[in-house]
């Protein structure tokens, strides 16, 4: 078995008795062996039931994969590139950060060499930010709002550069996280939410560079 998978679960089982019920010459009834106590039809079953069940535990714990170690990928891929991410949002240097944090995540998970080019490695992948759109979440006593729910969507795809195969792909990711507001005014854009608050865009794009990169390496 592969070293990201677990050995399974040490049981000790308590087997039950089971009794020979050997019927004698001019007896009414059958007379219980000396085996243990006698199980009726429905203790047998229960029986058989419960060592099915811890047999079927013992091999399930044979396919168990640690949680955040999953990898499809194929062996032979080593090297991912991923080029800068398109934006079609009103974001400024959305994609630039964006990409950069999806590289930090992937060179953080220590699986795999990452480059900036789509040239000259074994995957590749591509990105594009679909759309960012900002609502209230909640207001005040003066109806300004105090907390809003930014909501980001991504057309994500990764690709075998040898096999010339999609491995992964997701054209409608979406990431949503809520902030608090940090102006006396209400605002209904995304790109200017930014502007006056830019840390905020920094922990989106970290949290959503988080989300893309486990959606690809711990699909099971």
């Amino acid at each position: 078995m592969g070293a990201n998978r677990s050995s399974g679960p040490t049981l000790d089982v308590a087997w039950p008795t089971l009794v020979a019920s050997v019927p004698t010459v001019g007896s009414s009834g059958p007379s219980p062996g000396t085996f243990g106590p006698t199980l009726g039809p429905s203790g047998l079953t229960l029986c058989v039931l419960c060592i099915l069940c811890v047999l079927g535990v013992g091999s399930a714990g044979c396919g168990y994969a640690l949680a955040g170690r999953g990898s499809f990928l194929p062996p032979h891929i080593r090297t991912i590139g991923v080029p800068t991410f398109t934006n079609r949002t009103t974001v400024f240097n959305l994609e630039t950060l964006l990409t950069q944090k999806v590289r930090s995540e992937f060179i953080g998970r220590g699986k795999y060499q990452i480059l900036p080019e789509s040239t000259g490695v074994d995957a590749v992948l591509t990105g594009e930010v679909t759309a960012a759109s900002l609502s209230p979440a909640s207001f005040n006593a003066q109806q300004l709002a105090t907390r809003y729910a930014l909501t980001m969507t991504a057309r994500i795809e990764l690709r075998d550069v040898r096999e010339n195969k999609v491995l992964w792909e997701n054209p409608s990711l979406m990431f949503r996280q809520e902030y608090e507001a940090t102006s006396g005014t209400t605002i209904s854009d995304a790109g200017t939410f930014f502007q006056q608050d830019v840390t905020a865009l920094e922990r989106i794009s970290s949290e959503f560079a988080r989300t893309i990169v486990s959606a690809i390496l711990e699909a099971f």
